[in-house]
């Protein structure tokens, strides 16, 4: 299969899930609706509404590619162990940012292939800005839905290393110990999928995550970094991130 073909209606999915997003958003009654799931995390209605475009048009792109997506039903360990290709969806990455109105919230779009992102599509839709990586192609931006421009990880100067924080997940502790090796840095707090962007287009350099995500989280994204030169890996093996795992529980990891 070619995956490039791929590429362009993802990315006009992720455009019209955000469309979709922006409806909600700007509808100030948005917060009479919101859920509480079973691990404490909120659902809007915007979440929703963004699964159903995604999974809708996946389905019509090619219905053979199973899809892995938050806010569908939970799939079954035997069956997902067969797959070799999937589709792995956030639809609203940062549903606490979309909450509290800051414009800091992605809808994630990635394919796995064997255990690994291979295309990911990350889309701000209030920033009105797309990231996107492919195996053997690259990762781009698209800002206002003009032309692509090529993206790259920097490499840090002794005199300005940034580093990323959650603005809503922020683990203190742990985050101040691994602050400790550098003399000067500029911290950058930012919501969602986002961060690991900001590495990724050469934004920022590091993005330490010690709090808990999931794989449909970092699946998109990941691509975006691994196509810029960049990776994630896990913060206590120094291993690339695997996707498909039993428990779809990522580890801690660091952005670089």
């Amino acid at each position: 299969m070619n995956y490039n073909n791929l590429l362009k209606p993802i990315i006009e999915t992720s455009y019209l899930a955000g469309e979709k997003i922006l409806e909600i958003y700007n509808d100030n009654n948005y917060k009479s609706s919101i859920e509480i799931k079973k691990d404490a995390s909120p659902l809007t209605i915007a979440d929703k509404a963004s699964n159903n475009v995604i999974v809708n048009s996946l389905n019509k792109i090619n219905n053979k590619i199973p899809i892995l997506s938050e806010e569908e039903k939970e799939i079954d360990y035997s069956t997902r162990k067969k797959w070799n290709l999937f589709w792995l969806v956030d639809p609203l990455d940062g549903t606490k940012e979309f909450i509290n109105r800051n414009g800091e919230f992605t809808v994630n779009i990635a394919l796995i292939e064997n255990n690994t992102p291979i295309m990911g599509v990350v889309y701000a839709p209030v920033l009105n800005k797309l990231w996107y990586g492919l195996k053997n192609h690259g990762s781009f931006v698209i800002n206002d839905k003009n032309n692509p421009t090529k993206i790259l990880k920097k490499e840090p100067s002794k005199n300005t290393i940034k580093i990323v924080s959650s603005r809503s997940h922020a683990n203190n502790e742990k985050l101040k110990n691994y602050l400790k090796q550098f003399k000067k840095y500029e911290l950058v707090n930012m919501g969602s999928s986002i961060k690991m962007c900001l590495v990724a287009d050469g934004s920022a350099h590091y993005y330490p995550r010690f709090g808990p995500t999931m794989e449909w989280d970092t699946g998109a994204a990941h691509a975006v970094v691994k196509y810029a030169n960049g990776n994630i890996y896990n913060i206590d093996t120094n291993e690339e991130l695997v996707y498909n795992k039993e428990n779809l529980l990522n580890p801690g990891f660091i952005v670089k």
